[in-house]
């Protein structure tokens, strides 16, 4: 038996009808307007086409007056979050004085002490750790008598460190170690503390090194410690004041290639105080170097250039600690990463965490970011930057800005333009452009922040080489460059598990026979590599 066709309801074949016409017509619509879609889509080609063609000299000078107007106007990322604008009368020029009548500082505006109080209070949150050592020390002013000049990034995170040193008993006065990175409101507040501070971002090569000589050039106040980030300091009290270089207790250094001038002092037996390399002490280098760069490197080329990173081709000059962690946090978002390397023990490293080991050569007209984290320099030369892509990015996370050969970009046939704070493009004959950000300094900290804990880290390690320099009896340390006790490195970590309710297991003392260690420590030979 057949059944019958499906009937519809009573009233339905009208409705169905009317529906199926409606829908016709739709589609008709729709059709209509993905052909204009199409016909725009192929003009919009076609002006992309034109557009992308390299514009002439007077098209590339409108279109940067435009954007460098608009970036004017807009919200800054750079570290500090005051204006630096060049227009202002220079710190240098200007009669500033703190609540209490000193004039003992050369900040942009002690107006802003305030606001940089604010700032130093937020990084304190974060710094348990060494407001901790700074509550168990002050009772005993370990650094009583101690006259500490200082040569740092003049941030929040240090600020708390040199006020935990004046709380210790030191005198300070401090300068920038980066013309980009001082918060000019941290300075203020330091200078408002009684702080003898010379910096303010933006600084002329000639103020860098004014600054650093009113330091240390100071009518009745003489140094006998310093600490420094790159050598500069070091570098300047050596060759301009001999005398009072010899009567410096110690040094203490933290960056690669701060400590890399102490050997070379140290190998040509001019080093005539001891130093402290901190940099490559455990709790800088593999936490300060690996993670604090893991976290700033994107936060660095994200505020300035935008850049989205999936799928963009990256060459990452080194693959040292610094390195590694820029290395980890591309390629978390899908970038092609590539190394280049000089050892062979970190080359295969990279090998083994997925990369590709390549000569800087060989990649340079591909990829669209360059990195350099070396502490070498000419690691990136003219003849790299005229073979770049166009909008190639170019970027340092080493100490020094010689990494990159700026210098060789000065010349009149290539145009500068400054298109937002600390990202210049750089613009060949031919209209192509390579986006070169601070100058080739260090781009964390000249372009954005730094994580605050774990500077806490660095900063304890500094605090407690201070320390340790000022208060060693006599002997215990010749004139040469030392590595901090294994003891203290522990010490520093131990300080900062609380902040991750961490609990350490405690040996037991048939378990520290058997190991042949203290039960307190250390619990490695100085020879171990975490």
């Amino acid at each position: 038996m057949s059944m019958p066709d499906a009937m519809p309801l009573p009233g339905v074949g009208e409705e169905l009808k009317q529906a199926k016409e409606i829908e016709d017509a739709e589609k008709y619509s729709f059709m209509a307007t993905v052909t204009k879609a199409a016909k725009k889509q192929i003009q919009f080609a076609d002006d992309m086409q034109e557009f992308t063609k390299f514009p002439t000299k007077t098209g590339r000078r409108s279109l940067s007056r435009s954007i460098s107007q608009s970036s004017t106007d807009s919200y800054s990322s750079a570290a500090s979050y005051t204006d630096s604008s060049d227009d202002e009368v220079s710190p240098r020029e200007k009669q500033q004085t703190n609540s209490k009548g000193s004039s003992n500082f050369c900040v942009k505006n002690i107006k802003q002490a305030e606001f940089g109080r604010r700032e130093i209070e937020i990084a304190e949150q974060d710094m348990s750790a060494l407001i901790s050592l700074r509550k168990r020390a002050q009772g005993e002013k370990p650094l009583a008598g101690a006259k500490i000049v200082g040569c740092t990034h003049i941030t929040a995170q240090t600020a708390v460190l040199i006020e935990t040193l004046c709380a210790l008993g030191a005198q300070c006065r401090w300068s920038a170690c980066n013309i980009y990175s001082t918060q000019n409101e941290v300075a203020a507040a330091l200078a408002e503390a009684g702080v003898a501070v010379f910096a303010w971002k933006g600084e002329s090569e000639d103020d860098f090194w004014w600054c650093i000589d009113r330091c240390v050039n100071m009518d009745g106040w003489q140094a006998n410690m310093i600490l420094d980030d790159g050598g500069d300091l070091t570098h300047w009290v050596y060759k301009k004041y001999p005398n009072v270089f010899k009567k410096i207790r110690g040094i203490v250094e933290e960056s690669v290639t701060g400590v890399h001038r102490l050997y070379q002092l140290s190998k040509a037996g001019k080093l005539c105080v001891p130093a402290m390399n901190v940099n490559d002490s455990v709790t800088k280098q593999k936490f300060d170097n690996l993670y604090c760069c893991r976290e700033s490197i994107l936060d660095g080329l994200k505020r300035t250039t935008d850049v989205m990173f999936g799928g963009k081709q990256v060459v990452v000059c080194g693959y040292g600690e610094v390195g590694k962690g820029c290395c980890a946090a591309l390629k978390a978002l899908g970038a092609i990463v590539y190394i280049t390397e000089i050892d062979p023990i970190c080359a295969l490293q990279a090998c083994m965490d997925g990369f590709r080991v390549v000569k800087l050569n060989e990649v340079i007209r591909q990829v669209d970011v360059v990195i350099t984290c070396t502490g070498n320099k000419n690691v990136v030369t003219r003849e790299h930057l005229d073979r770049m892509k166009n909008s190639c990015i170019v970027c340092n996370m080493g100490h020094s800005n010689t990494e990159i050969d700026v210098t060789s970009l000065r010349t009149p046939e290539l145009t500068w333009e400054r298109v937002r704070s600390q990202v210049d493009h750089v613009i060949w004959p031919d209209g192509k452009r390579v986006v070169l950000l601070a100058e080739g300094r260090l781009l964390n900290l000249s372009c954005s922040t730094v994580p605050t804990f774990v500077l806490s880290i660095t900063a304890t390690t500094q605090a407690l080489a201070l320390i340790e320099l000022y208060n060693a009896p006599e002997g215990r340390y010749k004139q040469d460059v030392y590595l901090l006790p294994k003891k203290m490195d522990e010490y520093v970590a131990s300080l900062h598990l609380p902040s991750f309710d961490a609990h350490l297991t405690e040996l037991t003392d048939d378990q520290a026979k058997y190991l042949g260690l203290n039960k307190n420590g250390p619990f490695k030979p100085n020879y171990y590599r975490y």
